[in-house]
């Protein structure tokens, strides 16, 4: 668990997505069995909600990602471009230990209050007004790490590249898995960022009165789907 080989990693990855996607489909299983006689099973709105929020990000942040960028990406781009390892291996094995607590977070926020029912995309006024509580604020943290782990990736795959593939080895002749993690990579490197303010000033809502999302106090409440989905889009 502290190796800093791509190969260890890249398996690891693929592990801890595993386990996720596990997590997130028994998410989606009780879902399911409540639209079987809706609002008979868990015969409440918000329960429904807190565990449709918690499912979507499990398998967008802790399956999707993990598995295709930092588990086959780890895997198989070392070797396809001729070199030993990642250009930065420790902040490679540091990238992966920021998502058990990442994930650790959001299923604790489960437990607080009434949970967070915001829906994967944490539209305001939901996120700012509709959600009181503390477990909100650690759906945003969760996401914050998540986000260090999937930035950090990002630009240990694009200086490895640049950095330590042979001269012969030029971009024509690449892979195409090669050209799309680079690609893949670089749309995160530049929209993650984006995502993060986004959250942040709906955590500034929350917590220190300001308004960035709230139209009494000269916000915009659009704003945040506009930021979101710069990051979503290229996500997608």
């Amino acid at each position: 668990i502290l190796s800093t080989n791509h190969k260890d990693i890249g398996l690891i990855y693929l592990f801890f997505s595993f386990w996720s996607g596990l997590v997130g489909m028994s998410l989606s299983m009780l879902l399911r069995i409540d639209l079987m006689k809706s609002g008979h099973v868990m015969g409440d709105g918000q329960l429904y909600n807190v565990i449709l929020t918690s499912h979507a990000l499990v398998m967008i942040f802790f399956m999707v990602m993990p598995g295709l960028i930092g588990g086959y990406g780890n895997f198989f781009f070392p070797i396809l471009i001729s070199c030993m390892d990642l250009f930065l291996p420790r902040v490679n094995n540091m990238s992966y230990w920021f998502l058990p607590g990442s994930l650790i977070l959001l299923m604790f926020s489960f437990f607080i209050d009434s949970g967070s029912g915001t829906g994967w995309t944490l539209y305001p006024p939901l996120m700012v007004d509709g959600q009181p509580g503390r477990s909100t604020d650690l759906v945003i943290f969760s996401l914050h790490f998540s986000g260090v782990s999937s930035i950090s990736s990002g630009i240990n795959f694009l200086s490895t590249c640049h950095e330590m593939r042979l001269d012969i080895k030029t971009l024509e002749i690449m892979s195409l898995f090669v050209w799309c993690m680079i690609i893949t990579v670089f749309l995160l490197v530049l929209s993650l960022p984006v995502l993060a303010s986004g959250i942040t000033m709906g955590l500034s809502d929350r917590n220190f009165n300001t308004g960035f999302f709230d139209s009494n106090m000269g916000g915009n409440i659009l704003m945040f789907q506009h930021l979101f989905w710069f990051f979503g889009h290229p996500e997608v």
